[in-house]
Formats: structure tokens, C-alpha cells, sequence
């Protein structure tokens, strides 16, 4: 068995989770049913950046200490998360006690090692990303993301001396193009590590909510040196799935993930993750999805309207996952492909085939093949998986849905004058199985529901299964697997 481990990016629990947050963990979630379906030993990570300014100061606003307010909110993300479907090893929070301990632990490693001093830091910081700029960085006196003024700090802290791994980094990036993908986030990354690096101050001393650095009175740990150092604690038992396979995170992440992380593991003495892979960023019915737009629809309402498999298809069809690249989360195209592929395509197929084999009480198959499986170019969906595009291994599968749903119409087994009816049924409810089992990483609810429906298994999913020939007895539709939406949005 392969290992595969993956995360996501640990959301911030200043506020209540949105689209943009379910996108990458529904990703991620694919990825971890789909390794776990060919057989891998699979690890998969989300949860909560549960210290820092940012959060105490949200905590203060709802009158609330900080651990009261992230119990709160983490909780909102893991029931969303289960709304979804999402299922991961571990849900990790930073207030957790093994990953305080981790992090003391690996400080004093850092320190053993020569790379942590006491100096005082003075600059740019901003609260909202938890992160120092340059003068250069900003835009008007401004934080380049959150386009807010930016506050000057001055505090006694100590340091890491990321300086230090300017020449291991670059050479890191040399000797492992995977690294960072895609490939355009990598460049950005070489370009500015390129133009040198400057120590990273790693301690706080103007608040207090968060793990207390082990080596001065007085001083909180940083929140992004404890935050990465979450993916360590959430391994596994004895760290057993470290290294990571694939980190996934948003492109506001990926300095943090590229450059600190991989310099902090190498300082501490661990093994540095394979990939580093850094996504777009959704926007929602065209508009930045933002508290103040007051466009912060939570997943919760959208299963509500939509369904969790409907949703989880949408944003992994639409987006093309690998490449990177921004997207909008429209409504009006989510319902689109709900109708037209979905209901029409899928749900039509299976109720179609299974309708037609209860109303001839076709009961037990004794086919010896299905020749119609080859036209599913299961090789090729692999490698599309593979390579992250989720929405390429999609359009495979749903290229096979067309053909069976052209067969079926062709054949006509309907008719009295069909010859072959009892083959063309087993050959669409075997290639049914098929579609059902690659799908199930994509829309487990309803792959369940199909596998239920002909009886393979017991509906239990496996890749394996796929060029076995089904063998079962009974064979019932039940219900309708897909609705239509009503198009109301403009």
C-alpha cells in the first residue's frame, strides 16, 4: 500500500466558515476517497488556527474569552464540513494539548540548532493576515490583501534565522520542480527568495493568546510558526503518515508554506513535505466573497438548497483544480449542471436502465462480459487524478454517461423486436457499477445510493470491482436520484 497523506490550509475561527473555505477541503476530500478507492493508506487533515491577535481581539468583540470563542466557531466548521461530506483523519485545532507540546519541543530544537536569538523587532505588521510586510509591500500605506492601513510594531522578540536557508531553499526548488505547484506559484516564490530573506521574529509579547515560547517570560509563540507545525502534530500516531504527500492552500498561504515552512522542518531536524500546492481563490456570483459585501454564504445554506453532492460535483467540474487559477461560484451555473448532467445525464441513465430491468424482471444475470466497458478509458481517468484535474477525470467519466445513455437510446431494448435485451441491460447496469465507483470520491451520497440500488457488494465501493463482472441478484430503483432545480436566479 501506498501512503498518501493531505492536507488543507487550518481555517481561521474569527468568523463562520463560507464557500471559499469548503472549496479546498471538498478538494481535498476527493483526493482522500480517491487514493483510499485504489487501495492507498490514506491520512487526510483539516481543522482550526485557533491563536493570535486576530482572534483575541474577535473574542473581546463578543465579550468572550478567546477559548470560548473558538470553541464556538471550530465547531461551525467541523459540522459544515460534515454537511458536506468531507471526512477527514483528523480535525486538529492549535489550542490542541499534543500540538502546544510539539511546538515548545520543536523551538528548542530550532534553538539547539543555532537559528533562534532575542532582538527587537520593528516594522509593518498586519493583524487581519498576521503577517509583516516591507515598506515595498505595501499599496498606499496598505496591506496588499486586505487593503486596510497596516500598524508599525515595535517589541522586544525572538528571531529565526530564516536568512539562513535562502541558498537551501533555491536549491530545494532546483532539485524538486513538484515542490510548489503550479508551476506559475513557484516562480513567484523563486523570484522573491531570489532577492534575499530577512530573519523572522517568531515571538509576541503585546498579547497573550497563544502557546507560551519556551524560551522567555512574557512571549507567545507566532501564530504562523505554531500553525504549520500542525501538519507534524496531525501525522498520525508516532508521526506515521509524515512526510506530507500534498499540502493544498490558497495562494495568500503560499510564502508561508513555501518559504518558512520547508526552512522551520530543515532547522528542527524533520522531513520536508512532496508538494506544495497552491489554488485560486473562489469569488461568489461574481463578486469577492466578503463580510462587508455581506456575501459570506455559509455551506450550511447552500446544502440546504442545493445538496452536498451537488455542490462537491459543481466546484470540482467547474474549476480546473490543477491549473490553479481563480473561479466564481455561480448559482446560476451550479443549477446548470445539476439539470443538464447530474439529472438529465446521470440520474436519467440509472433510472432508465433500472426501470427497464425491473419492468422485463430480469433477476439474475449470468453475462460472461461487457464489451461496452472498454470504451471507458479508465487509464486515462487515473492519470487525470493523478495529476489533480478533477475536473478532466470528471468530463472522462461523464463522456462515458454519454455513450451508455447513446447506447441505451440506440438499442432500444424497450422494444419487442430487441433481440439482446437481457445483454444490453447487464452491460449498462455493469457499466452503471463502474461509473458509480468512480464517482463515489466526487459524490459519495449518491455513488452509495446507485451501489445500493444494483446490489453490488452490499454497496461497498472498490476500485477493483470495476473490471469484475457484476454478479447479483436483485436489482431496485429506488426513488429518483437527482431533482430538478427550478431556475430562479437571474
Amino acid at each position: 500500500m501506498e501512503r498518501f497523506y493531505v492536507t488543507t490550509a487550518i481555517d481561521y475561527p474569527n468568523a463562520e466558515p463560507h464557500i471559499g473555505h469548503a472549496y479546498q477541503k471538498i478538494a481535498a476530500d476527493v483526493l482522500a476517497r480517491w487514493h483510499r478507492l485504489i487501495g492507498d493508506n490514506v491520512w487526510f487533515l483539516t481543522g482550526t488556527d485557533e491563536h493570535g491577535k486576530k482572534i483575541q481581539e474577535a473574542a473581546e468583540k463578543k465579550n468572550k474569552t478567546p477559548k470560548e470563542f473558538v470553541d464556538e466557531i471550530s465547531k461551525e466548521f467541523k459540522e459544515s464540513w460534515k454537511l458536506l461530506n468531507i471526512e477527514p483523519s483528523r480535525f486538529i485545532r492549535t489550542t490542541d494539548k499534543d500540538h502546544e507540546r510539539l511546538v515548545q519541543e520543536v523551538i528548542k530544537k530550532c534553538d539547539a540548532g543555532g537559528d533562534i536569538y532575542l532582538g527587537e523587532y520593528e516594522g509593518y505588521y498586519c493583524t487581519a493576515c498576521e503577517a509583516y510586510y516591507t515598506e515595498k509591500d505595501l499599496m498606499n500605506g496598505c496591506c496588499p490583501i486586505h487593503k486596510r492601513p497596516i500598524e508599525r510594531l515595535k517589541e522586544k522578540s525572538y528571531f529565526f534565522r530564516l536568512s539562513k536557508y535562502q541558498k537551501f531553499l533555491l536549491g530545494l526548488y532546483k532539485k524538486n520542480p513538484k515542490f510548489i505547484l503550479p508551476k506559475e506559484r513557484k516562480n513567484e516564490i523563486v523570484n522573491r527568495v531570489k532577492e534575499g530573506l530577512k530573519d523572522l521574529s517568531i515571538s509576541r509579547t503585546s498579547f497573550d493568546w497563544g502557546i507560551p515560547f519556551p524560551l522567555g517570560k512574557n512571549h507567545v509563540v507566532y501564530v504562523w510558526f505554531d500553525a504549520l507545525f500542525n501538519y507534524l502534530t496531525g501525522s498520525g500516531k508516532n508521526h506515521e503518515y509524515w512526510p506530507a504527500t500534498i499540502h493544498l492552500l490558497g495562494k495568500d498561504n503560499s510564502w508561508f508554506h513555501c518559504v518558512y515552512w520547508p526552512a522551520f522542518l530543515k532547522s528542527a531536524g524533520y522531513e520536508l513535505p512532496k508538494t506544495v500546492f497552491v489554488h485560486g481563490f473562489l469569488t461568489f456570483n461574481g463578486q469577492k466573497i466578503s463580510k462587508s459585501l455581506g456575501n459570506v454564504i455559509s455551506p450550511k445554506v447552500l446544502v440546504g438548497k442545493y445538496g452536498a453532492d451537488s455542490i462537491r460535483y459543481f466546484v470540482c467540474r467547474q474549476f480546473p483544480f490543477a491549473e490553479g487559477n481563480d473561479g466564481d461560484f455561480s448559482e446560476k451555473e451550479l443549477i446548470a449542471r445539476h439539470n443538464n448532467e447530474l439529472a438529465d445525464k446521470l440520474g436519467n441513465l440509472v433510472a432508465r436502465t433500472l426501470s427497464l430491468i425491473g419492468r422485463y424482471s430480469i433477476k439474475n444475470f449470468k453475462m460472461k462480459k461487457n464489451n461496452f466497458l472498454k470504451k471507458l478509458k479508465l487509464d486515462e481517468i487515473k492519470s487525470k487524478m493523478n495529476e489533480l484535474e478533477l475536473d478532466k477525470a470528471l468530463n472522462l467519466i461523464f463522456e462515458f454517461i454519454d455513450k451508455c445513455n447513446q447506447y441505451i437510446q440506440d438499442e432500444r431494448p424497450w422494444e419487442n423486436k430487441c433481440k439482446n435485451r437481457e445483454q444490453i441491460l447487464y452491460e449498462l447496469a455493469d457499466s452503471i457499477k463502474a461509473i458509480a465507483i468512480l464517482l463515489w470520491p466526487f459524490i459519495p451520497s449518491t455513488s452509495e445510493s446507485i451501489a445500493k440500488q444494483i446490489d453490488f457488494k452490499k454497496g461497498k465501493i472498490d476500485f477493483k470491482e470495476i473490471k469484475k463482472l457484476l454478479s447479483i441478484g436483485n436489482i431496485k430503483r429506488e426513488g429518483t436520484l437527482f431533482e430538478k432545480i427550478p431556475i430562479t436566479i437571474k
